[in-house]
Parts: structure tokens; sequence; C-alpha cells
């Protein structure tokens, strides 16, 4: 498994040493990153590798199974011991491989889940968010109205990772993003992403091989 990622700025996140068990395996030694604000990183590896479970180790989303070993600091704060929500609540988010959408419910409503920490936290312009989104993936505007179920791959991974930026995160992490999906929307996901270093948004990819990493890019 290596990493890959475009120049540093202020760490938004940083690991050391973390390391997860399952039973008698290690999945994962050692782990050591760090991604800065606007800044793209790439874990590429093939599968076993451990990708999936760096993401959900950072996201605190491993099962009781598989605990992690290590530090996990966000915004220079350590939260190695907070829930997955908590994490949630401070901007971080992450897009599975199964996307886990709501597939009878429409794409609106889809978005609608992703501000609910927003409107939660008493947060009058959660919607605000809608128009952002949607600049970015015209698309699914047309589709608003449109059962997530009925979209193509492509669209799904693009309602997956829009729901996410309704949340507005400082942290976004994507597993396998580009799996299953034609070339052309793969490259079209990509420098949508891409566009977000602008906005500071600190991402964090877990690829299958190195040539799907669009961004400019030097080993860590």
């Amino acid at each position: 498994m290596t990493m890959k990622s475009n120049a540093v700025t202020s760490p938004i996140r940083e690991v050391e040493g973390l390391s997860v068990r399952y039973g008698k395996v290690e999945a994962l030694h050692d782990g050591k990153l760090t991604v800065g604000a606007g800044q793209i990183v790439s874990v590429i590896g093939p599968n076993g590798a451990g990708k999936s479970t760096l993401l959900n180790a950072i996201m605190g989303a491993l099962p009781q199974t598989g605990p992690a070993k290590g530090t996990v600091r966000y915004l220079s704060k350590d939260v190695s011991a907070l829930a997955i929500e908590r994490r949630v609540s401070r901007g971080m988010y992450l897009v599975p491989e199964k996307r886990e959408l709501f597939a009878t419910m429409t794409v609106e409503d889809n978005l609608m889940f992703g501000a609910y920490r927003r409107k939660r936290a008493g947060e009058r312009n959660h919607l605000d968010q809608f128009e952002h989104v949607f600049r970015l993936f015209p698309r699914l505007k047309e589709r608003r109205k449109q059962a997530a179920g009925t979209l193509s791959g492509g669209e799904r991974q693009m309602l997956a990772v829009e729901r996410a930026l309704m949340g507005k995160p400082q942290l976004l992490m994507l597993d396998e993003p580009s799996l299953g999906l034609a070339p052309l929307i793969v490259k079209e996901i990509f420098h949508i992403i891409s566009a977000l270093r602008q906005t500071g948004v600190a991402t964090l990819f877990a690829l299958g091989r190195s040539a799907e990493f669009q961004a400019r890019n030097k080993p860590l």
C-alpha cells in the first residue's frame, strides 16, 4: 500500500502508529499520514492491503472485533477515542465503497440526510448547500426528484459524494470511488472533487490503481 499527494499545507488530519487487528490477522500496521487543507491524498494498493481498514479506522467506524491502536488527530486535537457521530459533527465524512444510499428515496431526499447534522445543530442556512453541490454536479440537479435506485452507477457515486458535501466537511474520505465505473465518468468525478481544493476541503482516497489518481502528486 502506497500513498500519494499534492503539496502539503496546514494539517487537517494526522495519523500516527495506526494499527488494526482482526483476531490474529494484522490488517494495518503502523499507519502514518498527514492530510492538509485543500490537499488530495491517495492511498493505493490491491485488495486486502488495508486501504478500507485505514479509512474506517480514521472515521471511527471499525467493528468491535477490530479496534484501532494509535493516534488520530483532527485539527490538532486527538479524536482517537471519539465515536463516529462525534467525528462527523466535527466535519469528517466517509463515502464508503457501497455508497449506502436510500434507493427508494429521491436524490433531493438523500441530500437532506446529508444536511441533517447541520439542521440538528440549529443552522438555519443548512439547505443553502443545495445550490453549491448542484453546481458541482449539474446532472443530479436535473434528476433531483428521481429515485436514487434508478440512477446509473456513476450518478449514484456522484450522489454519495454530494450527500457528504451537504454536511460541509473539512475532511472528505472516499473508499474506491471509481470502482466499476466507466473511465469518462471516473474522470468527471475526479475533476469535480479536485475542484474542492479551492474551498480548502481535504480529500483522502482509497484506490486500487495508481493510474486512477488524477491530481498532480508526489510520494509522501
